[in-house]
């Protein structure tokens, strides 16, 4: 049996892509190289580029291949260009699963994790955020999200396809190899951002409203490490194959830091002073997002490693030091 990794070459893909394969499994990957490097991917995984959103593309995979399972990363996921080209992420995110899904009930293909978000839940009333709590996304990011779980949950209905939808919090880190790591163009993400700063790359870092009300003014997001993402798709893999039914995890760390303290934590961990300035707040930002990431823990049997914020960020640190460039790269 092999698992189709969707948008295997990015970021959190390729790492889950690596670690599936350490794990003895066959891997095809399928990602169109937007966002994607294709020398992140794996040199035992079998690469196919192309779009999800084209069904011919996706039936070729499943023809070609005895697919067991899909994991599924393929999305635009940028919150503040969703606030300006929603209808961009509607198409490449909801219309993208639409077409995958269709491809998985006509190939007969019963099972898919599914890279949700903490944007679903939007400005949360209670803190941590349990996966009961209602879902009102104040962003067209986590309401394309939204709607990609339910299009999984009533296709569970009608055609008998069982689902994991993991919802992230912010993820950050490297692979502990030190060989791939996070590279976006452009980055949006905070903690690369900010080491790019004591990497000679940026002069300053941009605070986004300091107005919040949180403990210093600015955002509170709950940082998980990127392998210990992993770990949880891979047991949520293990989960779906011993025929459990469909279900929803949060994954934190359920500890939250504002933007200052993680701009301190990378100072302490760089050895580096991080100059930063203050501008107004992105639409769409919510002041709080913490999880409770209790069910995980008690259904999945997932326990986070990485539980301090300054060794995932020394772990990204480490790979950005010996990628100056920032490209991810295996060697093949």
């Amino acid at each position: 049996m092999t698992v189709l990794v969707c948008g295997g070459a990015g970021y959190i893909g390729s790492h889950c892509v690596y670690e599936l394969i350490e794990k003895g499994e066959k891997v095809v990957v399928a990602d169109n190289l937007q966002t994607g490097h294709v020398n992140a991917v794996h040199k035992d995984a079998i690469f196919y580029k192309g779009d999800i959103k084209d069904i011919e593309f996706l039936n070729k995979i499943f023809q070609e291949h005895t697919i067991d399972s899909v994991i599924h990363f393929a999305a635009n996921s940028i919150v503040g260009e969703s606030m300006k080209e929603p209808l961009k992420y509607f198409n490449n995110n909801v219309y993208g699963m639409e077409v995958l899904l269709k491809a998985m009930v006509s190939n007969k293909v019963s099972k898919i994790i599914f890279s949700s978000s903490a944007a679903v839940y939007g400005e949360s009333k209670s803190i941590p955020i349990k996966e009961s709590d209602a879902t009102d996304p104040t962003n067209p990011y986590g309401e394309t999200k939204l709607a990609m779980e339910k299009m999984m949950k009533w296709t569970s209905i009608a055609h008998g396809i069982k689902y994991v939808s993991l919802r992230y919090f912010n993820v950050a880190g490297a692979h502990s190899n030190g060989l791939i790591g996070e590279k976006h163009n452009p980055e949006t993400h905070l903690i690369p951002l900010v080491l790019q700063v004591p990497l000679g790359k940026r002069d300053k870092i941009y605070i986004y409203g300091n107005d919040y009300n949180t403990k210093d003014g600015t955002c509170i997001r709950d940082y998980i490490h990127v392998m210990d993402l992993i770990e949880a798709h891979l047991l949520a893999l293990e989960y779906l194959r011993k025929g459990n039914d469909s279900n929803i995890f949060n994954l934190g760390n359920e500890l939250g830091f504002t933007v200052n303290e993680i701009i301190k934590a990378a100072e302490d961990v760089t050895g580096n002073p991080i100059e930063k300035e203050i501008t107004s707040r992105r639409a769409g930002d919510p002041a709080v997002l913490v999880a409770s990431s209790e069910k995980a823990k008690n259904i999945l049997g997932w326990e986070p490693q990485y539980t301090n914020i300054k060794d995932i960020i020394q772990s990204a640190w480490e790979f950005y030091k010996k990628h100056a460039n920032g490209e991810r790269k295996i060697n093949n």
